[in-house]
């Protein structure tokens, strides 16, 4: 069984405006790459600070290179783009909100490495182990259109199994660099819990069913490929600017999940919000070998949670899941896209050192 480190992160961490203008005025050509480049390490430099400052035993680049955590599947890598008249259906506690949706409409093609760019940078930085993130490369699905794609690739698991390749690719360079966790965000397997969602995908030709079968098995081969590194599995379902794709428990996904993924070390789950997410039982699905990091305080909310209560939902986790292999998160990153959620910049720190003291508490 892996090490439990006990106050984790996710990834994302909210971007400063200064950097925000930044990467406009660089992609309108107003800005040199150099001075980009200056800001965008300045942003690194803070976030790592603000991590490391609230007592986090891991950390991460606070994704601030990124247009989204999905990146090195779109920022750096051609064939993904806006298109006309796709949308993805989002939601808040106020009903939908419909969003422009990319689609694949190209070969994959990588034009250069993000994430090493990121690891290189932060670790000369840290004081601590830096995580790195990278995306499923299932997310995809949510970019699959038959109108584009299927010009492209005659199945969208080719695309898949091509973006698997280019991520694969990234996490073996980043262990020879020296890197020693890599965790891969999900969120598009959490999203399967609602039958929504799955009408979705089954309307855009992509079978749930083959995602939780001959995809779960995709990610396990992936991670079977990268050695010597510590390795996690994160689900959600979805995070922009503080809205959701999906609801429902993991009881749906729990047994293909994690019971497939055995070259995984550790899931991490969002559980900040019980009518969102369900209970902990689905958490017997488990291997008894691997770590769970729950994901119990909300980025999507700016009330600071209470401490007691936490501890309270740490101990009934435990019910149904080692509590010795447990270990606290926030629920998912401040800024799965650039703008962010709607948290202000000290609450975000505020979260962070919450979950270093109640871990530090409980273990």
């Amino acid at each position: 069984m892996p090490t439990v480190i006990r106050a984790e992160t996710i990834g994302s961490m909210l971007r400063p405006e200064h950097l925000k203008t930044a990467r406009a005025e660089h992609a309108a050509g107003k800005l040199s790459t150099h001075e980009f480049k200056r800001l965008e390490d300045g942003a690194v430099d803070d976030a790592i600070a603000i991590q490391e400052r609230a007592g986090l035993d891991v950390i991460t680049d606070g994704e601030m290179r990124r247009s989204s955590f999905i990146g090195p599947l779109t920022d750096v890598v051609a064939g993904v783009g806006l298109v006309a008249g796709e949308t993805a259906s989002w939601r808040d506690e106020t009903g939908d909100k419909p969003h422009e949706q990319p689609a694949i409409v190209a070969r994959l093609t990588p034009r250069r490495s993000l994430a090493t760019e990121e690891f290189a940078y932060a670790r000369s930085r840290a004081s601590k182990t830096v995580k790195v993130t990278m995306p499923s490369p299932l997310m995809l699905a949510l970019t699959w259109s038959p109108r584009y794609s299927a010009a492209v690739y005659s199945d969208p698991f080719e695309c898949f199994a091509d973006a698997a390749r280019i991520i694969t690719a990234e996490a073996r360079t980043l262990v020879e660099l020296g890197c020693q966790y890599i965790q891969i965000d999900a969120p598009e397997l959490a999203t399967l819990v609602d039958p929504g969602q799955r009408e979705y995908y089954e309307a855009a030709g992509v079978a749930p069913a083959r995602l939780l079968s001959e995809g779960v098995d995709l990610l396990n081969e992936m991670a079977a490929d990268v050695k010597a590194a510590r390795l996690g599995l994160h689900l959600c379902r979805g995070n922009n600017a503080g809205q959701w794709l999906a609801e429902g428990g993991y009881d749906e996904i729990s047994a293909q999940v994690f019971r497939r993924t055995g070259n995984y070390d550790v899931f991490l789950l969002e559980y900040d919000d019980p009518a969102r997410e369900g209970g902990f039982e689905p958490l017997r699905d488990v291997p008894d070998d691997k770590v769970v990091v729950l994901g119990l305080v909300s980025t999507k909310r700016s009330e600071l949670e209470d401490a007691a209560a936490l501890i309270t939902r740490i101990d009934d986790a435990a019910r149904y899941f080692p509590r010795e292999q447990l270990a606290l998160s926030p629920q998912c990153g401040f800024a799965s896209v650039i703008d962010g959620n709607p948290v202000p910049w000290d609450v975000q720190e505020a979260k962070f050192r919450l979950v270093a003291d109640v871990a530090h508490q409980v273990w």
